[in-house]
């Protein structure tokens, strides 16, 4: 199983960045997808969730209105479009897979099977 995440970089407040969650290794329409990010000395925070199989989209109160989550089934991909970046948004950004189908624990770090290796988002004020 491999999870890979791209599409970090350095930009300004108020601008913009797609990440990217390539995966592999299982059944993509199985799982549900989540980004998680991470800024030094903070714990772990839940941005954005989709359950592959419906499209369900759930979001972080942080990030609402400016973050859209999308998945590209033919592609096994999954892609955040975060728009309207602010410093505060700046940290390491993961992205996961969990198999269970519930959401009521989407943002709990523990509750997903397998992790990507991170990619950094800094967006200078």
């Amino acid at each position: 199983v491999q999870l890979q995440a791209s599409g970090g970089g350095l930009v300004q407040a108020g601008g913009s960045l797609r990440l990217s969650c390539a995966t592999s290794g299982f059944t993509f329409d199985d799982y549900s997808i989540g980004w998680f990010r991470q800024a030094p000395g903070k714990k772990r925070e839940g941005v954005s969730l989709i359950t592959v199989y419906d499209g369900s989209t759930y979001y972080a109160d942080s990030v609402k209105g400016r973050f859209t989550i999308s998945s590209d089934n033919a592609k096994n991909t999954v892609y955040l479009q975060m728009n309207s970046l602010k410093p505060e948004d700046s940290a390491v950004y993961y992205c996961a897979a969990e198999k269970s189908g519930t959401t009521n624990n989407w943002s709990y770090p523990g509750f997903y099977d397998y992790w990507g290796q991170g990619t950094q988002v800094t967006v200078s004020s």
